[in-house]
């Protein structure tokens, strides 16, 4: 038997379209960049790709740095939560973003958090291009 997941109707939170291969996350090195004590955010606009609807696509690094593999998760899952309930209104739907996480993303409060990845988001927008 199948199991099937149903996804509450109007939930704030939504699922988070991520990059999968290397080659895409290393594409965004070469965007706009944005730290913060917490993260730091990587962007860089898409022009190849023409299937699909466009959305906003994010890739989530946290190296072995940052904590043991539980902390890591933990902050993964923060991440994602946080880009889930911001990406709608701050992100642009031809973007691909990679958001490298920092050890105070485990501690920081969550709207802190969300806080900083608007402010960055608008940032990453705004800043030219830089050349590698």
């Amino acid at each position: 038997m199948a199991k099937t997941q149903a996804k509450a109707p109007g939930s704030s939170s939504s699922r988070v379209t991520t990059l999968k291969k290397r080659s895409e996350f290393q594409r965004v090195r070469k965007g706009a960049r944005w730290a913060t004590p917490a993260f730091v955010l990587e962007a860089k606009e898409r022009q190849e790709e023409g299937h699909g609807p466009p959305e906003p696509r994010f890739g989530f690094t946290v190296t072995r740095r940052v904590g043991k593999a539980v902390e890591r998760n933990r902050i993964r899952r923060r991440l994602k939560a946080a880009v889930g309930g911001v990406a709608a209104e701050h992100a642009k739907a031809d973007f691909d973003y990679v958001l490298i996480a920092r050890r105070p993303a485990l501690t920081a409060e969550f709207a802190g958090l969300v806080s900083e990845l608007v402010k960055a988001m608008g940032r990453v927008h705004r800043a030219p291009a830089r050349a590698r």
